[in-house]
């Protein structure tokens, strides 16, 4: 697919950089002259899957964390969040609401959220190989563009 600009981070699994990946890419989405409301949903969203690769992907270690921004046709913003951790058994399970592993201090809602602030999410993983969270979020035109 053909896309007009993109950026590329990779970065440790450090619960500090959860932060500046939210804010690289909300930066990034800045020349789609997005609402502040869709930009705190861009946020959240890949706060949520930063958030799943620190906590879930490496559990007991630091490893890295790929993050794409795209800028697509038709005002689309698209986002691969990549980690080499553990895998997701169970992808299906692992996507509904209040289903966690990570233990009683988690809300199981991190799947739920991206879904409801993103135009599409697709989740791919293997045990043992990582996952890969690709969201996907249309912006409104505003004014000229």
């Amino acid at each position: 697919m053909k896309f007009e600009n993109y950026m590329i981070l990779e970065f440790p699994s450090k619960s500090t950089n959860e932060a500046f990946a939210r804010s690289a890419v909300a930066c990034f989405a800045a020349q789609l002259d997005p609402t502040m409301e869709e930009l705190g949903d861009i946020r959240t969203a890949v706060s949520e899957a930063v958030t799943n690769c620190i906590v879930h992907a490496y559990p007991d270690t630091i490893g890295t964390i790929l993050l794409r921004a795209r800028i697509l046709k038709d005002h689309v913003l698209d986002i691969v969040i990549k980690d080499k951790g553990v895998g997701i058994p169970d992808v299906e399970q692992a996507r509904r609401p209040m289903f966690t592993t990570g233990g009683a201090d988690r809300s199981g809602m991190g799947f739920t959220i991206m879904e409801s602030f993103m135009t599409s999410v697709e989740i791919s993983s293997e045990p043992g190989k990582g996952t890969t969270v690709h969201m996907r979020r249309r912006l409104q035109r505003r004014g000229g563009q």
